[in-house]
């Protein structure tokens, strides 16, 4: 079962507050659902979505029930109401769990058509839940096999491949107000994912002046292995920029006292406001000629939306991209949705074959049990050990091949449907014997 919450049917501020407890959902789920013995939580700037592995006796009812109560997991996290929580999430079940994560990791469900930085984070997002035990077995092979279909989309249809990202597309529609790349200053606030993929869209740009700045203090490790310049003085660096992309994601709601309530910003309008007039007073009338352009790429909002008032400042956040987000050829679209329903044709019946294996396993147990019984039963009915090896030979010529035949029968059963849990091996072998 999947339970998603997107920016197709909620707003970003929406998706911001219902994920604000995304961490500890999994683990909650797995501990408290006794349905439930394994969850994911995939949480990205534009969705949030929980992969729960759920007991697949469960009628529609229950299964209903197991979801309700995971809500009421979210709602607790995330400090909305039980009936907000529930009507935020799509519900999913069985193959359509898996036809949408294929979709989700293949970039067919992104804000930006065919963006790659969704596969890292759906790779991401199951080696969290291993590294915290609230994968299981069915997940590992499901988002296992959604990384390999996404790296299938990619390297034959080239699906995004001229880079279409959300970090582009905010590039791109900085790249009007802000001084050529190459003399282009930028600042970095956080050090996650979407900073690392900020960084080389700007290098591929041409911009060598990048500098990052941390609330967490790891602004040193991440300058040191992406090559950049760490900074420790917020304002100062604003001062010095043209260009602020923000994508730490960290702003928490609590109990920080802020200008806004009890959202801890990390820039603030007072900050912007400062920076600006360190920067007028140091370059004189020429000051803010370009002006400084902020891009909020951070699903909980690192900026404070009083900053886009300030004069000269042009803050981009999600909603922009979202807006300006460009389209793909049809016939790439066409060729990547092809390539996931193979891939989820394929894994449907692999998962199907494997329900079989229980069953399989009993068959083989019953047949060398009769096996075993009837030569023990024959063995004195031989003048010689030849007759007896030949006749032993053939018993077990034809329990190979009815055994071979029922496994085929089983296997053939399940891909057309049949719930393995239904199929009785003693029927299965009284049909095939009679």
């Amino acid at each position: 079962m999947s339970m998603t919450a997107s920016h197709h049917d909620l707003d970003l501020d929406a998706l911001e507050i219902l994920s604000g407890g995304a961490h500890t959902v999994a683990a909650s789920a797995v501990t408290t659902c006794q349905a439930i013995s394994g969850a994911v939580a995939l949480a990205t700037c534009n969705r949030f979505e929980l992969y729960l592995d759920i007991d697949g006796t469960l009628t529609d009812l229950a299964a209903e029930h197991a979801a309700r109560e995971i809500a009421g997991l979210v709602a607790t996290a995330s400090g909305v109401t039980l009936d907000e929580a529930v009507a935020a999430f799509t519900v999913r079940r069985a193959d359509d769990v898996v036809a949408h994560l294929f979709d989700v990791a293949s970039g067919l469900d992104s804000m930006v058509l065919g963006e790659r930085e969704i596969a890292g984070q759906v790779r991401r997002s199951l080696a969290t839940a291993h590294a915290e035990g609230t994968t299981s077995a069915s997940l590992e092979r499901l988002f296992q096999t959604a990384s390999r279909a996404s790296k299938a989309v990619a390297a034959r249809t080239h699906l995004g491949a001229d880079g279409r990202s959300v970090v582009s597309v905010a590039l791109d529609l900085a790249e009007p107000s802000v001084p050529a790349w190459r003399a282009a200053r930028a600042v970095i606030v956080g050090t996650g994912a979407y900073a690392g993929a900020s960084v080389a869209a700007l290098r591929a740009r041409g911009c060598t002046d990048v500098r990052v700045w941390s609330a967490s203090g790891r602004a040193a490790e991440f300058a040191a292995s992406h090559d950049v310049m760490a900074v420790d003085d917020l304002v100062g660096a604003l001062a010095d920029a043209d260009l602020v992309v923000s994508c730490s994601g960290t702003a928490r709601r609590g109990p920080v006292a802020t200008t806004d309530g009890d959202i801890a910003y990390l820039v603030h309008a007072a900050a912007v406001v400062q920076a600006r007039s360190r920067a007028t007073a140091r370059a004189g009338d020429d000051a803010g000629s370009h002006g400084l352009v902020v891009l909020d790429l951070a699903l909980h909002h690192d900026v404070e939306p009083a900053v886009g008032d300030v004069d000269d400042v042009l803050l981009l956040d999600l909603a922009a991209v979202r807006a300006n987000a460009p389209t793909e050829t049809a016939e790439r679209v066409s060729s990547a949705r092809e390539i996931v329903a193979g891939s989820v044709a394929r894994f449907t019946v692999q998962e199907s074959e494997r329900s079989a294996d229980g069953v399989i396993v009993r068959l083989r147990e019953r047949v060398e049990a009769e096996l075993d019984a009837e030569l023990a039963r024959s063995a004195g009915s031989f003048s010689t050990d030849a007759d007896r090896a030949a006749h032993e030979r053939s018993l077990r010529r034809f329990s190979g091949a009815l055994l071979h035949r029922a496994i085929s029968r089983v296997r053939e059963s399940v891909r057309s449907g049949v719930d393995a849990r239904t199929i009785d091996p003693d029927s299965v072998l009284e049909q095939l014997a009679g």
